[in-house]
């Protein structure tokens, strides 16, 4: 018995980097019964990814493909490293394709997992593939998936949202590890970045157009009017980084920036934050956000932030993009610091609203029609 073979899942991904899918596949990934089961990831970055190496040890493999809508490269890829138990698509809408490659190789149980809201193209040809691609979506899955009734909306169309297939996944996160005292591990971490006693706006996520920093710099610029110490924290990297710093000089404000980079220790980072600023233009749901909410940081985010998101703790406030950046950094100035120190208040939240790792991984196994190995009551004692 003991050389039984642990279950295999395989993931559809475009690369396993720190991005908000991504990191929810990994706390799934990491507190999960490996001996019993293991994750595969197809990405279609042919560069390693930051969660890669993490995913070899252990136990998984990633592989890269190379064509985004080759049926034959997935069906290939399923025969070659499967069998799996399951094939749980991420890829908008190449799902369908990934789904009809899954059902061509014999995998029962297909998933499309939905987690982002908005495509601005009003082009014909646009909306033709959207089209075709929820039909192939809809009927190639077995199962359909979204971070927020908004996403499902969006991936698989209004009438989907009824369906027996569809259900709503929270995008769980380790709430316990925000939940830990970091002040010695602050404290190190605001003197290397020259801080000081600075009241600190901070932001995580990819630099990209929807997470919105050129908006971030207008309210950066407003809030220096009434507190010329303010330091706004940048986490993350992307494409249009070297944009914003450009940005920032021009107006004058880089001095009172920390770019940071990419960093593993995010909750130092929330911790190191009076307040954290989410203005996106759209978000399937907003993983980040929860994590800021464990971390007792209150937030001002835009009206793109989906209901969801909202743990009803009384740390998120919401403004409209269409809102002067004065607005918004007279709301900042207003919430920062207020930050809530009731742990009971934050797990209380996290449970009722179904976003802990645990009740996750018992969803999740149901949908593989696997067993979850008493997951929950293992997490809960790492609490008490």
């Amino acid at each position: 018995m003991d050389n039984i073979k642990p279950i295999k899942i395989l993931h559809v991904v475009g690369a396993m980097n720190r991005a908000g899918t991504e990191t929810m596949l990994m706390n799934l990934y990491r507190n999960m019964n490996r001996e019993k089961v293991q994750f595969d990831f197809i990405s279609y970055s042919q560069e390693d990814a930051e969660y890669d190496l993490e995913i070899r040890k252990l136990g998984g493999r990633v592989i890269k493909l190379s064509k985004t809508l080759s049926i034959k490269e997935i069906y290939d890829a399923i025969k070659q490293y499967g069998p799996y138990e399951a094939v749980h698509s991420h890829t908008l809408f190449h799902c369908g394709i990934a789904n009809m490659a899954a059902r061509l190789a014999g995998v029962k149980i297909r998933v499309a997992h939905a987690h982002t809201t908005l495509d601005k193209s009003d082009r014909f040809t646009r909306k033709l593939y959207i089209r075709l691609m929820r039909y192939t979506i809809n009927t190639f899955s077995t199962n359909l998936l979204a971070c927020s009734n908004e996403a499902g909306r969006y991936l698989f169309g209004e009438k989907r949202l009824t369906n027996i297939k569809y259900s709503y996944f929270p995008n769980v996160i380790d709430y316990s590890l925000f939940l830990k005292d970091r002040s010695k591990d602050v404290r190190k971490f605001k003197v290397e970045e020259g801080l000081g006693n600075s009241l600190v706006i901070g932001h995580i996520g990819r630099f990209i157009e929807a997470k919105n920093h050129p908006f971030l710099l207008q309210i950066l610029k407003s809030a220096i009017k009434s507190d010329p110490t303010i330091k706004l924290m940048l986490v993350g990297d992307g494409d249009v980084r070297e944009q914003i710093e450009e940005a920032a000089k021009k107006e004058g404000i880089y001095a009172n920036i920390r770019f940071v980079g990419i960093r593993t220790d995010i909750p130092i980072m929330l911790r190191s934050m009076d307040i954290f600023v989410f203005p996106s233009l759209y978000e399937g749901l907003g993983l980040v956000l929860l994590e800021a909410q464990a971390s007792g940081v209150p937030c001002v985010v835009s009206e793109a932030i989906q209901p969801e998101a909202d743990l009803e703790i009384g740390l998120v406030s919401k403004l409209s993009l269409a809102d002067s950046p004065e607005v918004w950094a007279d709301k900042i100035l207003e919430l920062a610091n207020k930050k809530e120190k009731n742990t009971n208040k934050i797990i209380d939240s996290f449970e009722r609203s179904g976003y802990s790792l645990p009740l996750g991984i018992s969803k999740l196994m149901k949908i593989y029609k696997l067993h979850d190995g008493g997951v929950y009551e293992k997490y809960i004692d790492r609490l008490l």
